[in-house]
């Protein structure tokens, strides 16, 4: 009997061998593309960001001076500068909210959706194919003073509607821009996070009587927390980086610099007033920004992340 649970132990073990490589170049070779395509989209710009940023250029660039780090702290003692940084915060914080709590409210309602189920989702990742800028233009359309249709039932409400000359008039706008075109990338996950939980946990909590309010605060909830997490991260990344076009195409960082976020301001500053070294400062301290919140959320929120 021994010798029969050795036999079988031995069997076990061999039905799961180390996986060995004949050849000690392939492994190298299949992941050098990969890092190919890094180290000259990422580490090179990012390289060359860092060492424009210690120098100060004529808008030429026929003439250059290495000052060190005079550059961030010019860029750090100037009060536009701080500014773009709250209003970054605050556009951050709101769009990543928005988009994400609307999201899960609609994959809530399509999961309930018995008939038309396919439509219904199809129709709500449309959004996520139209460009930021386009998305942009489509938002200042219906909300312009003088002849978006949505402004004029503002208007007709008694509100003073004027985002091209209200700074938080215009920070709502982009706001609700950035969260609609983002809406559509958070439902997917959502929908997939909801399908992947048991309906047998669901239906147990109401045999005992819990309410759907009840049973989405104590069950659902807490089992997308990954999703969430997640979801959290792409956001955040998302309003600091990918909504460029959008507060271009709507607002130009306006009215007096009320929508201006950093990344917008790192082109202002480089591409519109040519100031070199000022900008690719500001890009080395947005990239530091966000690689910092980024590790913040790993090492701090994700702790109260339970997979399971």
């Amino acid at each position: 009997m021994g010798r029969r649970q050795e036999d079988i132990g031995s069997g076990g073990s061999s039905l799961s061998p180390r996986v060995i490589f004949p050849n000690k170049i392939l492994p190298y070779l299949l992941v050098a593309p990969q890092l190919a395509i890094t180290a000259v989209f990422f580490y090179w710009p990012a390289s060359q960001a860092l060492y424009q940023s210690m120098l100060r250029e004529d808008p030429f660039g026929l003439n250059s001076k290495f000052v060190w780090f005079d550059n961030f702290a010019r860029v750090l003692a100037d009060p536009n500068y701080l500014n773009s940084v709250r209003v970054t915060a605050v556009f951050s914080l709101a769009t990543a909210f928005v988009a994400m709590a609307v999201a899960l409210l609609l994959a809530v309602m399509a999961d309930k959706v018995v008939r038309g189920r396919g439509i219904y989702r199809t129709l709500m990742i449309w959004p996520y194919a139209v460009a930021p800028a386009i998305a942009g233009m489509l938002w200042l359309f219906l909300f312009n003073p003088s002849i978006g249709s949505l402004a004029y039932m503002l208007r007709w409400l008694g509100i003073n509607w004027d985002p091209l000359l209200n700074g938080p008039q215009a920070m709502v706008l982009v706001v609700a821009a950035a969260a609609w075109k983002q809406i559509s990338y958070n439902f997917l996950f959502f929908v997939a996070g909801l399908q992947a939980i048991p309906r047998t946990l669901i239906e147990a909590a109401a045999i005992d009587g819990a309410g759907e309010t009840k049973r989405f605060w104590t069950i659902v909830f807490p089992l997308l927390a990954p999703t969430t997490f997640f979801l959290l991260v792409i956001n955040t990344t998302y309003a600091f980086f990918d909504t460029f076009g959008i507060i271009h195409a709507v607002t130009g960082g306006g009215p007096g610099k009320a929508t201006e976020t950093l990344v917008y301001k790192v082109y202002n500053d480089g591409f519109v007033n040519l100031i070199l070294g000022d900008s690719a400062a500001q890009s080395v301290i947005l990239m530091v920004i966000v690689i910092a919140l980024t590790a913040f959320q790993f090492r701090f929120v994700e702790r109260k992340v339970h997979y399971g």
